[in-house]
Parts: C-alpha cells; sequence; structure tokens
C-alpha cells in the first residue's frame, strides 16, 4: 500500500514539473539570435603575468598586459550579462608595435603577448563550455613591413602592392598566390581551434572575387561559420555585392551615426534609424545578420557624444541599449560600454578595462540580455512601428504567435500612448512589462500605455490572465496524496505500538 502511495505521489509531481517545461519550449539558436560583446585582448584583463614581455602600462600605444588567460578569467563576467558571443581583436603574431593586433607578422602564430596556441586553444574550448561562441578579427588587406613574407624578396615583389607611412605593406590581391594563402591560413586557424566566426576588417580592400574563393573555402570546414564584414561605406548597393560574394553580414555603418545622435540627447526623432532598419529588411537577403552597434574600437566613444550634450550617461545607455537589443540586428557592444567609459578617438578609445566601477548599468545590460534571449520575437521577429514623434516610440516584434511591444521614451516629458487591439492582435488581452513589471489591461479594446520621461519598456503582448483551474488542480492533488501518506504512516506507527 505505502509503494503505492509514494508511487502515485511520484507520478503527480512529475506532472507538476512536466506543465512549465513543455511551456518554456526553446527555439533553435541561429546567428541572430546572438549578443556580441566586442574587446581588444590586450586592453582587456591581465590573467599571466608570465608573457608581459615589453608591457608598458603608461604607454597608450604600448602592449598593456592582456591575454587569453584573462579572457578565460572573465568569461563568467561576460556571459552573465547576457552575451553569447566573444568577438576579439587579431590574435595573430605582431610586430612590437601591434598592441591592437593589426601590425601582423606571421598569420599562424599567436602573439606571444596573449599566450600559446595551446592558450587560445584553452579559451576556445572554455567559451564553447559556457554555451558560447567566439569571432575572432582576421585582417586580409595588409601585414607589417616587419613580416617573413615582406622580407622575402620574392614575395615582396610579386604579393605587395604599396607600403604606407606607418610601415604596413598592403597586399596585392590580383596574385592569386596571395589569395590561397590567406585562404589556407584561414582554414587553418578553424580546424586547428574550432573558432566560430571571423570579423573582415576593412573587407571591401579586398576584392568580391576573393571572398567568393575565401567565403567557400572557410564555410567548407565548419558548418554554420559566420562571416562578419566591415564594409567602410553607406551605400548599401556595395555592401550588397559583398554579401552576395559569401560575407553573411556586414556591420551597419550607414545606421551607426543616426543611432548615435537619437540617444545623445532628449528629444530627438528615431525617424531616420527607423527608415534606414527598413530600407535593410527591403534591399538585404538577410538583414537580420547584420551587426548594429554605437562604438568600436576606431571611433569616438558613445558616451562622450551624452557628455557633451551635458546629459547623464547612465539613463542615456539605458535608452539606446534598450533600443539596440529589441531592433532586427545583432546588437554588438564594443567592452566598457557596461560602464559608460567616456574617452576620444584612438588610442584613448583603448583603455584598459576598469572592472571595479558602479554596477547599476551592468545589471540593467544583464536583465535586458535575458530579456532578448527568452523572447523569439526580439531576434526573429518581424518589425512593425506603430507609434514615433519626436523621440516617443513604439514598435512591435512578431515571431509566429509571440508578440513583443517595445515603447522607448526618449523624450523630457510623459507621454500617454493609446493603441488599439487590433494593433496588436485582437485576441490579446493584456501587456505584462518585463523590465519594470506590471500589466496594462485593455479598455473598451485600446491599452493606454503611461511611460515616464526617459523610461523604456518591453511589454509581452498576451491573452487576459484568468484562473488556472489545472494547475490549482495538481496542486490540491498533490497536497491530498501528500497528507495521505503522512495518514497511512501515522497509522501505521501507531498500530505497530498497540502490538
Amino acid at each position: 500500500m505505502l509503494k503505492k502511495v509514494l508511487a502515485f505521489c511520484f507520478i503527480f509531481i512529475l506532472l507538476f514539473q512536466t506543465v512549465p517545461a513543455n511551456a518554456a519550449e526553446k527555439v533553435k539558436r541561429n546567428w541572430q539570435d546572438e549578443t556580441i560583446y566586442f574587446l581588444m585582448v590586450d586592453r582587456y584583463n591581465n590573467g599571466d603575468a608570465t608573457n608581459d614581455r615589453n608591457v608598458k602600462v603608461l604607454d597608450p600605444v604600448g602592449f598593456q598586459g592582456g591575454d587569453f588567460k584573462g579572457i578565460i578569467d572573465k568569461l563568467d563576467f561576460i556571459k552573465d550579462q547576457g552575451f553569447t558571443t566573444v568577438m576579439l581583436t587579431p590574435i595573430f603574431k605582431n610586430d612590437d608595435r601591434g598592441y591592437d593586433g593589426y601590425r601582423i607578422t606571421d598569420f599562424y602564430k599567436t602573439d606571444d603577448h596573449f599566450g600559446t596556441i595551446n592558450d587560445f586553444k584553452k579559451l576556445v574550448s572554455e567559451v564553447h563550455k559556457k554555451k558560447m561562441k567566439i569571432i575572432i578579427d582576421f585582417p586580409t588587406n595588409q601585414v607589417s613591413a616587419n613580416s617573413s613574407l615582406v622580407k622575402d624578396p620574392k614575395k615582396k615583389k610579386k604579393w605587395f602592392s604599396e607600403e604606407t607611412n606607418d610601415q604596413l605593406v598592403s597586399f596585392d590581391h590580383t596574385n592569386p598566390e596571395v589569395n590561397q594563402y590567406l585562404v589556407d591560413a584561414a582554414k587553418w586557424w578553424v580546424t586547428k581551434t574550432d573558432i566560430d566566426g571571423y570579423l573582415l576588417s576593412h573587407a571591401n580592400q579586398s576584392p568580391t572575387q576573393f571572398w567568393k574563393q575565401f567565403s567557400s573555402n572557410v564555410k567548407s570546414v565548419k558548418k554554420d561559420f559566420y562571416l562578419l564584414g566591415e564594409i567602410d561605406s553607406k551605400d548599401n548597393k556595395l555592401v550588397k555585392q559583398y554579401q552576395q560574394a559569401g560575407i553573411d553580414g556586414t556591420l551597419d555603418f550607414r545606421l551607426n551615426q543616426p543611432l548615435r545622435d537619437s540617444f545623445a540627447n532628449t528629444n530627438q526623432s528615431l525617424k531616420k534609424v527607423l527608415s534606414i532598419e527598413a530600407d535593410n529588411r527591403k534591399e538585404f537577403d538577410q538583414p537580420s545578420l547584420m551587426g548594429a552597434f554605437f562604438d568600436n574600437h576606431n571611433m569616438i566613444r558613445y558616451t562622450r557624444d551624452m557628455v557633451i550634450n551635458k546629459q547623464f550617461p547612465g539613463t542615456r545607455w539605458k535608452l539606446a541599449l534598450t533600443y539596440l537589443y529589441t531592433q532586427p540586428e545583432i546588437p554588438i557592444v564594443y567592452y566598457g560600454s557596461e560602464i559608460a567609459e567616456d574617452s576620444g578617438g584612438v588610442p584613448e578609445n583603448r583603455k584598459m578595462m576598469n572592472f571595479r566601477t558602479e554596477k547599476e548599468l551592468i545589471d540593467y545590460i544583464t536583465m535586458i540580455g535575458e530579456i532578448r534571449q527568452q523572447q523569439p520575437a526580439l531576434t526573429k521577429g518581424s518589425m512593425e512601428v506603430l507609434y514615433e514623434k519626436n523621440g516617443m516610440v513604439v514598435f512591435k516584434r512578431q515571431y509566429k504567435d509571440q508578440i513583443n511591444l517595445i515603447g522607448i521614451n526618449n523624450t523630457d516629458k510623459t507621454q500617454v500612448i493609446k493603441l488599439s487591439k487590433d494593433q496588436l492582435q485582437n485576441d490579446k488581452e493584456e501587456l505584462r512589462g518585463l523590465i519594470s513589471g506590471g500589466v496594462v489591461r485593455a479598455e473598451n479594446g485600446t491599452f493606454k500605455l503611461a511611460f515616464e520621461r526617459e523610461t523604456s519598456e518591453i511589454y509581452n503582448v498576451v491573452e487576459k490572465t484568468g484562473i488556472n483551474f489545472m494547475f490549482i488542480a495538481i496542486l490540491v492533488l498533490i497536497w491530498i496524496v501528500f497528507f495521505a501518506f503522512l495518514f497511512i504512516v501515522w497509522k501505521r506507527g501507531k498500530q505497530k505500538k498497540i502490538q
């Protein structure tokens, strides 16, 4: 009898546990679902003092000690904020001025300031253990004049076209040997280390025919390998040529400045930003594989724009990141943004990361990063603008039956927006806030949304909450079974005492 009661109780517990599991079924994660954290290896974290050769922490253009071990030590810090991919500046061997990784001397070795190839393979392994991905920058246009390739008399004459004033030498991509060398090196790193993608800096300095060869060869090594191109152009026609050559996504430079302008101050219209987003959806086959960003290692930090406008960076960044995390392209966040790093251009914008700062903005990024990963509509869904005026924007993202409503009030006044049910979905009766919480219910077919100045909200659009009789019934049955079990145990104990 006792065994039957225990079995009965166990069945109901399993039944109880399977209810939320089925409801939370996950959608397959693709590249458009990623959130990328971009860092400069030498300027992130020093985890291994044994490779600190010629480190000059007071020299803004000298090596400062960041390495692969330092990144490994901070992977939890990165992952806990909701980032799913780590993107690194070039890791290859550089000359003594190449702290940033762009003065390559050997494509088949890691720079000894960063660690050995085994150290890098361990980094890749640790990233993958945390269910994250890793991308490295693979420059294909220039090398250091001190490269062994340049010093080879035969190669110097045939492989390179010109030398810059900064002692960098440009590859001649009209030479098939050059292209094959770069393709072989790129394939070698994928095979050797199991990385997940390449950032292709200044990709438009190499011809599209080269990228066709590069793409087909590299992707033959690893399924779903991602190529993110840096095309220094705002011309969508030119960008499209490189995407058609096999580059999966490109950094969205056309979107960048309007995006910066829209959130660096209050009461700024988002019409230009939204127009570019709409154009991208029309013109590109896979616009969701493009990368949206506010700043990077070659630009003045975005916080400086806010400071110039005499705005509080914490508030500005929260609104800006809310949009970045809910728009259709892949969000790319440059290290230091999570602490509102304020600096000018190169090399000031490449400071060593400061991990001992106020964590309010980090907590916010963590929250919206989690929201983005839990809401398929934010990464896979369509986008429809429902309201936009002078900094107040409301738009809808929808994937199958799942709908998110995003409201961002980038104005200096409280805004009240009314939306009809048919603007969302007629059978949906409630909006559940995911940032601040709370529920907005439709009244007479209308949702009335109130946003305080400089705030935002991400809503789940759902059916009206009712009494979950099945859930209550399961709970009641479990308690009945539990008390029945206690009663049987008590009764048997009493009978033993009588005997």
